[in-house]
């Protein structure tokens, strides 16, 4: 922590937890057994970002595409989710934490529907970080769906085709309250987006790392912002513009 600068920490964070059934599979464990460590890595993170500051934290938890995993997987994944999100609102309460939820959540079953409704309904007057958890997400489903609501407000002449701009129809995604994310962590060693904010992501500095999400902690973490902090963000311009102020 002492290599961080307060004020150069990413304003919005976005995590891709990837690895959970590898570190399980490695130690010759089930699947949900990594997932369940996840859960305490999560715990861990989210509970450090809140602590130094980041203002968002964005957790892809579930994609559109894993409703393709086994079965048994999946409800394992959901019994997980609703016990993860039921026993952390009072852990949220105690760190000013509000909770909120991007994705196509029509798809997902009404107990968790349930259990996500309750925890942003009591932790929606907190005034510190926004988690949010990305569950039956995927950006082009999103995109899409942008594009059919302005399409259909267009058609209805609440907007003219000359109101439309990027600001505008970023106002129409999952994401329409945040910023977009500064920093982008993925664990595991992969180097993918897997389809998940690429609207969002056009700007953002992306930081890939070799090591599981079970193993990624809180010096991994620091690490990670160190070397986002030690990078030169120009969206576009060039170096003697930005030290020029210009």
């Amino acid at each position: 922590m002492k290599l961080l600068n307060s004020e150069k920490l990413p304003r919005h964070l976005a995590i891709i937890m990837d690895g959970n059934g590898r570190w399980a599979r490695s130690r010759m464990l089930r699947r949900i057994v990594g997932h369940r460590q996840g859960v305490e890595t999560v715990r861990t993170i989210v509970e450090e970002c809140s602590t130094i500051g980041v203002s968002y934290l964005t957790l892809f938890a579930f994609s559109a595409e894993n409703w393709l995993r086994p079965k048994a997987e999946v409800t394992a994944l959901m019994s997980l989710l609703k016990k993860y999100i039921e026993l952390e609102v009072p852990r949220m309460m105690n760190n000013n934490i509000r909770f909120n939820v991007i994705g196509n959540r029509s798809d997902l079953p009404p107990h968790i529907n349930k259990a996500v409704d309750e925890a942003i309904r009591i932790t929606s007057g907190n005034t510190g970080m926004v988690l949010t958890l990305a569950l039956s997400y995927g950006s082009r489903q999103e995109i899409a769906a942008a594009a059919r609501r302005l399409a259909g407000d267009v058609a209805a002449g609440r907007i003219s085709e000359d109101e439309i701009d990027e600001r505008l129809f970023s106002g129409y995604l999952f994401t329409a309250e945040m910023p977009d994310p500064d920093l982008l962590i993925r664990t595991s060693g992969e180097m993918r987006i897997s389809n998940f904010l690429l609207w969002q992501l056009a700007y953002t500095e992306l930081y890939f790392v070799d090591i599981n999400w079970p193993e990624f902690g809180v010096r991994e973490l620091h690490q990670a912002l160190a070397d986002y902090q030690a990078r030169e963000r120009r969206f576009g311009r060039t170096s003697d513009q930005l030290q020029a102020g210009s």
